[in-house]
């Protein structure tokens, strides 16, 4: 009897709490936001995830009524800046823009302080630049058909820029000797400028960038861009073929950013984040200052963006085994 009692009261009580979990919540969400919102980013100022923050910080505080606040946090890929989003209060004022970098980094670095899929909620996509297979104008191949085939007829003999080991360009170099059969010789660089400066004086043969830093050279004729890695071509390069154009099947590979919170943060409130963010990316002067740089707007609802947050982190996770990349 006193057992029976004892969990009846037990369950009474766990009712009760959960009760007034919600309606506290709910209180929460209603007033949100009451005082300045805490935006991370995880690179430095200038930079393009930054400049980028700072146009979605602007129009949210439009939108949501209060000041946001970027704070800078770059090192180690961004994820100082993820790790300190992760153990933040989960009450939507601190927000953390993440990148590609939140589903390759758990897949090849053993000493994170973050779990993407445990410690965040993905909130919104926000933009999305594809990479682009650029090479030096010296190299002779025009077609990624004879990129292939030079890379096979010539072990070794192309190397492949990027910023870095585990950053965007290496693991899209990664996936294109997986897809195609060929292997090539990566070369790390420190940062996107100095891989790309290497490029143009053909100190190294190619290298994936994205479309926001690869076009300016483009225009100017510097690199020679073979395909680009999309599920369509971009209008500003109406005849240049996708990858699986170029007979390179299953490969996308995208720059892209979005808004997480932690783990724990109402429900109703990453719904409200999500509405303000998606009316921000709707205006016409975001929508053009993306296309001026050669990106785009996603937007979606916060379930989209786990779909693809999830599918990310499976590509990079087989991409990041079958070639051995590891940071320890």
């Amino acid at each position: 009897m006193f057992s029976k009692l004892s969990k009846g009261l037990a369950v009474a009580t766990a009712i009760a709490s959960a009760g007034l979990f919600t309606a506290t919540a709910q209180a929460q969400a209603s007033n949100y936001p009451d005082r300045p919102i805490t935006l991370l980013v995880g690179f430095s100022p200038g930079g393009a995830t930054d400049i980028i923050a700072r146009l979605l910080a602007s129009g949210l505080e439009e939108e949501l009524g209060q000041p946001i606040v970027v704070e800078n946090k770059p090192g180690a890929g961004s994820n100082i800046a993820a790790g300190e989003a992760a153990s933040a209060a989960p009450d939507g004022y601190t927000l953390f823009m993440g990148t590609i970098a939140q589903t390759i980094s758990p897949n090849i670095r053993s000493n994170l302080q973050y779990d993407t899929k445990r410690d965040f909620i993905p909130v919104i996509q926000t933009m999305a630049s594809p990479s682009i297979l650029v090479v030096n104008p010296e190299v002779p191949v025009n077609t990624v058909e004879e990129y292939i085939a030079y890379a096979k007829a010539n072990p070794g003999e192309i190397t492949m820029a990027s910023s870095g080991v585990g950053g965007s360009p290496h693991m899209a170099l990664e996936l294109m000797n997986i897809r195609s059969g060929i292997d090539t010789l990566h070369v790390p660089y420190k940062g996107a400028s100095n891989a790309m400066n290497d490029v143009l004086a053909g100190v190294v043969s190619g290298g994936f960038k994205t479309a926001t830093a690869a076009m300016p050279q483009i225009k100017a004729g510097n690199v020679r861009p073979l395909a680009i890695a999309s599920t369509e071509r971009i209008e500003q390069l109406p005849d240049l073929p996708t990858m699986a154009e170029a007979g390179v099947a299953d490969f996308y590979v995208t720059s892209w950013n979005g808004i997480f919170v932690p783990t724990g943060t109402p429900s109703a409130i990453v719904d409200k984040i999500s509405a303000a963010t998606a009316a921000v990316l709707e205006q016409p002067k975001i929508i053009e200052e993306f296309r001026s740089r050669s990106a785009a707007a996603v937007g979606g609802s916060p379930e989209d963006f786990q779909i693809f947050i999830n599918a990310e982190l499976d590509k990079w996770g087989e991409v990041a085994k079958e070639a051995n990349v590891k940071i320890d």
